[in-house]
């Protein structure tokens, strides 16, 4: 079943959607709504140049990285071990949005997602702190890989990546798992099962375990 959301601040039970976890239309990508999704483990995901409407997902199987199960290859421990690369936390959200959003042409690709006004919406999220940014910079201070997401509390949702470089997402991700990890994160987000994020350990649990979680003090 498809919802039709309107003006009110709700979204129904997302358990009586589609079997690929669309369930609702319509809506707007307010701050508050936003929060409301991924505090319900829902997100807003539709080609911007097809849709009329915000399409909302919310997959009965979710599947997740948990940052101390995060698999680290030998030879991306090797390329860590080089000091090549070099991390920040929020210091380029803009670029790295904007990345996420054009490398490789994706904005000109049938499905594109990321369009102006999520990408506004986004950044107005990472203005009062509920989005953030992780980057990837080489020696000469190069942006060369990247990724954003949403973060609430203990659990971090994972929006988009990017790469300039072999393996700059991946470097992304293990950075923000470490982080995690060390701050008392418990669970990275990943929406979509891809076979880059299963070879780090991406794995999949049910939508009530999932909200076990994120509910979780």
């Amino acid at each position: 079943m498809i919802f039709q959301l309107d003006d009110s601040l709700t979204f129904p039970d997302p358990r009586l959607g589609e079997p690929d976890g669309c369930f609702a239309v319509g809506g707007d990508l307010s701050v508050d709504r936003l929060l409301l999704a991924y505090s319900n483990g829902i997100f807003p995901w539709y080609d911007y140049k097809q849709c009329e409407q915000i399409v909302w997902y919310c997959p009965m199987k979710r599947f997740v990285i948990f940052p101390d199960e995060i698999h680290i290859s030998h030879s991306m421990r090797t390329l860590l071990n080089k000091d090549k690369y070099h991390f920040s936390i929020n210091k380029a959200f803009d670029q790295v949005i904007r990345n996420c959003a054009e490398v490789n042409s994706r904005n000109e690709q049938e499905g594109a997602w990321l369009g102006e006004h999520i990408i506004e919406a986004y950044t107005e999220l990472h203005r009062q702190h509920f989005a953030a940014s992780i980057e990837v910079w080489d020696e000469d201070d190069n942006l060369v890989g990247g990724l954003y997401g949403i973060n609430i509390g203990h659990y971090f949702v994972g929006e988009s990546m990017f790469s300039l470089v072999p393996s700059g997402s991946k470097l992304a991700l293990i950075y923000l798992a470490k982080i995690l990890a060390m701050s008392g994160g418990t669970m990275i987000d990943c929406q979509i099962e891809t076979p880059h994020l299963k070879s780090m350990g991406g794995r999949y649990i049910s939508y009530d375990e999932y909200m076990k979680i994120i509910q979780s003090e």
